[in-house]
């Protein structure tokens, strides 16, 4: 009976490695990356409807969120972001696989236990780490659901939301 709760408690605590966590994560960067792909140049920095901001603020929070999130998540350190200065779709593309790079580099670093550690990430919200990683994803599909609406209005089919390869 007891090894029965043992395993069920390992069970409730695993629904999902820290690799599969990785990987959904980067799927959804895979897929936001092809939306600033799809996104036209002369549009990306301007273009917004609703009150909304332009797609290229978009994506620099995204890439704040993910960048110094990630550092905040190994290091403890919760810098707050400043907007990317940036000038060209090239240079988000740039910049963003620089991120992705930095993800998959400081990944590794995060200790199992961690997830379940709780923080205060950006000064202002609390909760486990695995929450904090999941606000992350959770944030850039919004926006990338935004995006999707400019394309949509431009008059572009937006590239297909389930693939993420």
């Amino acid at each position: 009976m007891e090894n029965t709760k043992q395993l069920e408690s390992a069970l409730d605590q695993t629904v999902l490695s820290a690799q599969q966590l990785l990987d959904h994560w980067q799927g959804h960067r895979r897929l936001t990356r092809k939306l600033i792909e799809a996104y036209p140049a002369d549009q990306f920095f301007s273009y917004a409807l609703g009150g909304m901001r332009p797609c290229s603020e978009l994506i620099a929070e995204i890439m704040g969120m993910s960048s110094l999130g990630i550092q905040g998540v190994v290091s403890g350190r919760w810098d707050n972001f400043q907007p990317l200065q940036t000038s060209t779709k090239e240079q988000v593309l740039a910049h963003w696989d620089q991120v992705t790079e930095q993800i998959n580099t400081l990944w590794p670093q995060i200790q199992p236990s961690h997830f379940q550690e709780v923080d205060v990430a950006f000064g202002q919200y609390e909760g486990t780490i695995y929450w904090f990683i999941l606000y992350v994803i959770d944030n850039e599909i919004h926006h990338r659901a935004q995006a999707y609406v400019y394309l949509r209005t431009l008059g572009i089919a937006p590239p297909a939301f389930w693939d993420r390869s």
